[in-house]
């Protein structure tokens, strides 16, 4: 990898020392990152990677040898009653700040978008707006290196207030002005990257920087101070967590950032998804790890089914029906929730519900049908006790407040059963329209990521990386075992690439349909990039052997 390990040129303004042992991707050595990427900012980040690295790698390797036990024929469970068992006693977790006792609805969506920023903190039309923000660096953006920083700095205007987007119009000239309202904004957050992923473009002793940990120490770095000053409090969103000691780790990384950086502990907040069907059996020893800087716990609902899928994938009596029937309607997926509003309560944190990811449709009576169900799904969410929900887009902001009429529900704890079956059953339906919907979603999705976009507004919907993992998923372990379909076909390779064929086909129509009158090259340059995604979603999809996840590392810049 080209690397500045010196500089050429004490003298040369494009360079900055860095200690040794440091090395950055010369591409990703830009104005921009300099910015971001200062002398202490760099040596916090090497510091931290020093010291949690180790620990890092080795809970890596505790997920993959738990695989290859469930690949063999166990199943995941609940811990030994004897392991932590100090996690299922009577404890609290720190007192919530006053700032983290409303979060009724929460907006997300990617951090390096200035304008889709600007609007998760602002009001709408209508004049209502997200209890808080959600600025991700993770499901929703896709982590190119240009994309982080530009994600760190986005951060920092919403933080001191000075975050503004001039949109440009034809000629290039001004065409529309957004800021930010500091004096009315939501509750800011921002959501690392998982503890699987590994950003290339920043090496520490020859291996390449935790992504994640990068995210949190620059966010902490360079805002943590300015919202303290500001009455706010420092929060964050951490995904993927598969077991305690993940937690555990976790929580030294936020203590650690807070004693370098020179805050009390447990001045940083953090809210954890359980979003993994292991994280589900050790939700309680999880918070427990946690209790210094746990702000709550979020039910992930897509992210849960695409890890239902992959944890259990080469068992032929647990395949999953298509992705569209699961929800809270299913048994396991309910007690999973139920569960973690209930260990939550008990303990003094949120329970934070599940993602609306509907964009608005294109009629009247299309939008009024999605308000509906936004409406229903939040109500029934706010029955169960959770504190708050997610939206995708801020036109659903108002009708999931409709539905959370309490500032929170900390006092309402569900009576569960005591470890309850939290294992996804084998049930139908598995339909040739289910299959269609997920090659479809794979087109859809990798056009966006070939184009360093991480999320797409698609067939109605907010498709992110989740959406795009169960999708994968799903065709993978039904081909795998040989499905065969409610309508009689068996799922097939040969089935496959017919079908991804056919969508294809249909996407390139809708593309000529919804460009129609416009330059014939430009028409076939996007048919074109369709066409690469599907030859790149195609390859992923049918692949022998399973991958964890889509990308385990960010791409050179």
């Amino acid at each position: 990898m080209p690397t500045i390990s010196q500089p050429p040129n004490a003298t040369d303004p494009r360079f900055q020392e860095l200690e040794p042992g440091v090395e950055i991707n010369e591409a990703a050595w830009t104005e921009e990152a300099r910015a971001v990427l200062t002398p202490r900012a760099l040596a916090l980040v090497a510091r931290l990677q020093r010291e949690l690295q180790p620990e890092r790698r080795r809970l890596l390797e505790a997920r993959s040898e738990r695989q290859d036990r469930w690949d063999a024929g166990e199943l995941p469970g609940y811990l030994p009653d004897d392991e932590l068992p100090e996690a299922r006693g009577d404890w609290r977790v720190r007192p919530l700040p006053d700032d983290l006792l409303m979060r009724r609805v929460e907006i997300t969506g990617p951090i390096n978008d200035p304008k889709m920023v600007i609007n998760m903190l602002s009001r709408t039309d209508d004049g209502v707006r997200a209890d808080a923000a959600m600025l991700d660096f993770e499901d929703s953006m896709k982590p190119s290196w240009a994309n982080v920083i530009q994600g760190v700095h986005n951060l920092i205007g919403a933080a001191d207030g000075s975050l503004s987007f001039v949109k440009e119009g034809k000629a290039g000239e001004a065409d529309k002005h957004y800021a930010v309202d500091p004096d009315d904004m939501p509750l800011l957050m921002a959501r690392c990257r998982g503890l699987h992923l590994d950003e290339s473009n920043l090496r520490v002793d020859g291996e390449p920087v935790h992504g994640g940990l990068m995210d949190l120490a620059l966010s902490a770095f360079h805002t943590a101070r300015i919202l303290l000053e500001r009455g706010k409090t420092p929060k964050y969103y951490v995904p993927k967590i598969e077991h305690y000691l993940e937690a555990r780790w976790w929580n030294r990384l936020l203590t650690r950032i807070e004693e370098e950086i020179g805050l009390e502990v447990g001045a940083c907040r953090a809210t954890f998804l359980m979003e993994t069907l292991p994280a589900a059996f050790q939700m309680e020893e999880i918070l427990y790890e946690l209790r210094e800087h746990a702000a709550g716990l979020n039910v992930g609902r897509w992210d849960k089914i695409f890890s239902d899928i992959k944890v259990l994938r080469a068992h032929d009596d647990r395949i999953l029906a298509d992705r569209a029937s699961i929800s809270l309607n299913r048994p396991w997926m309910r007690n999973y929730a139920e569960r973690l509003i209930e260990i939550c309560h008990r303990h003094g944190a949120f329970a934070m519900g599940g993602m609306a990811a509907f964009t608005p449709g294109r009629t009247p009576e299309a939008r009024e049908e999605q308000t509906r169900k936004v409406v229903e799904d939040k109500e029934m969410e706010f029955r169960m006790g959770h504190d708050g929900c997610w939206v995708s887009h801020p036109y659903f902001i108002a009708p999931a407040l409709s539905a959370f009429p309490e500032r929170n529900q900390l006092a309402a704890t569900p009576e569960i059963e005591d470890k309850p079956d939290l294992l996804p059953a084998s049930t139908p339906p598995r339909t040739l329209g289910g299959l269609r919907t997920n090659v479809r979603v794979g087109i859809g999705y990798m056009n966006g990521w070939l184009q360093d976009i991480g999320c797409v507004a698609w067939d109605d919907l907010m498709e992110d990386l989740a959406t795009l993992e169960i999708s994968r998923a799903q065709t993978w372990q039904w081909l795998h075992h040989g499905v065969r379909l409610d309508g009689g076909e068996t799922v097939t390779r040969e089935l496959l690439e017919r079908i991804f064929a056919e969508e294809l086909s249909k996407i390139s129509e809708e593309v000529r349909q919804a460009m129609e009158g416009q330059a014939e090259a430009r028409i076939t340059a996007v048919v074109r990039g369709f066409a690469r995604a599907r030859d790149e979603a195609q390859s992923i999809f049918l692949e022998s052997e399973f991958r964890a996840f889509l990308s385990q590392a960010s791409d050179l810049a």
